[in-house]
């Protein structure tokens, strides 16, 4: 079966305080990524990480993203998001 992804559907924070944007994908398969974009207004999506397993820097954007032990859940955690941040996030797996 496809791998099933959920997000939540809204998250705001205010500029200077941190915020932690969660995926659930409980059917990923081994071989798969998890590749994390964000689409800022007007612009095409930008493609931040992909990631298998554990945490991985962020420094171009202030975060991290972390994937859970077992793969089924993952997080991108902006540290101290500002204005120029504000975009729709999105997580997507992958070979």
């Amino acid at each position: 079966a496809r791998a099933q992804i959920q997000q939540e559907p809204f998250l705001e924070t205010t500029v200077g305080s941190g915020i932690n944007i969660s995926c659930s994908h409980s059917k990923i398969q081994n071989s798969e990524l998890i590749y994390w974009y964000r689409q800022l207004p007007g612009r095409g999506p930008e493609l931040l990480v992909s990631a298998h397993k554990g945490f991985k820097e962020l420094p171009d954007i202030g975060g991290r993203v972390w994937v859970s032990a077992d793969r089924r859940w993952s997080a991108l955690w902006l540290r101290s998001p500002r204005r120029g941040d504000a975009a729709v996030y999105y997580c997507a797996l992958g070979a």
